[in-house]
């Protein structure tokens, strides 16, 4: 097994459920926030999301002004279409890959009581900035398996059953 460099992880704190969460840098946020069981979705959403293709605008996120909003990649053009009428901030989690550490506010729809004290709370706590790039496979390598040695660990097959055609 080759080792890998171990870089800080870009983090995803979200607001809204208190919650920290690494992934890799250029991660789709809506596959992480899902894969990390995070609620993106309303009921309309839930019910009848696209899966991801940015046609239903159930997934939108908002992302509080600052550093956090350079730290995904650019709004597509899907985005900018979908959310022509919603404020800058606010950005459909299936369009947006993450690149550096930021701060997210799941379903901005419904509000969110003491937002700015939860706000502020979250932005007390520096976030790592994370890596730019994928980890690198590191140039040590491990030494070849001794063949002897895997076959002693595998577990022996089962005698298998011989019959004799002839009688």
């Amino acid at each position: 097994m080759a080792a890998f460099a171990t870089p800080l992880m870009p983090v995803i704190r979200f607001v809204r459920e208190g919650r920290d969460v690494e992934c890799y840098p250029g991660e789709n946020l809506r596959e992480v926030a899902l894969r990390e069981g995070i609620q993106l979705y309303g009921l309309k959403g839930t019910l009848g999301n696209c899966g991801g293709c940015g046609q239903c605008i159930t997934c939108f996120v908002e992302v509080p002004e600052g550093p956090s909003q350079v730290a995904l990649s650019p709004r597509t053009t899907v985005e900018d279409q979908k959310l022509r009428r919603r404020s800058q901030g606010w950005r459909l989690a299936c369009q947006a890959l993450v690149n550096q550490s930021l701060l997210v506010i799941t379903r901005p729809q419904v509000g969110l009581a003491d937002r700015e004290v939860l706000l502020a709370a979250a932005q007390t706590e520096p976030l790592p900035l994370g890596p730019t790039s994928w980890p690198v496979v590191g140039t040590q390598q491990e030494p070849a398996e001794d063949p002897a040695a895997a076959a002693a660990a595998e577990p022996a097959a089962a005698p298998t059953a011989t019959t004799d055609e002839a009688s």
